[in-house]
């Protein structure tokens, strides 16, 4: 029996309204940073160095707050100049 499975679909569920409600903000905020693309449990993102201090923060909250469980839901932001610096 796949015990997992309900799990998974979960996070699935969860990165997708984050995807959705960061989207609303970055327009809603006239940001010119785009979101690029998922990978698994993370999101990537575009960002201008000149917005990095109002992105992240917004990304961040967005992302924490897409559900309330009894234990909080913790995002890591890490940023760098391409994806080799990042990970």
């Amino acid at each position: 029996m796949a015990i997992n499975t309900p799990l998974q679909g979960t996070a699935a569920d969860i990165i997708k309204i984050a995807m959705i409600r960061i989207q609303k903000r970055i327009e809603t905020l006239g940001l010119a940073t785009r979101m690029i693309m998922q990978v698994h449990d993370e999101l990537v993102f575009e960002v201008p160095e000149d917005e990095l201090e109002r992105a992240l923060p917004m990304i961040q909250h967005e992302m924490e707050g897409v559900v309330a469980f009894s234990v909080p839901l913790k995002v890591s932001i890490h940023w760098g100049k391409n994806w080799a610096e990042v990970h």
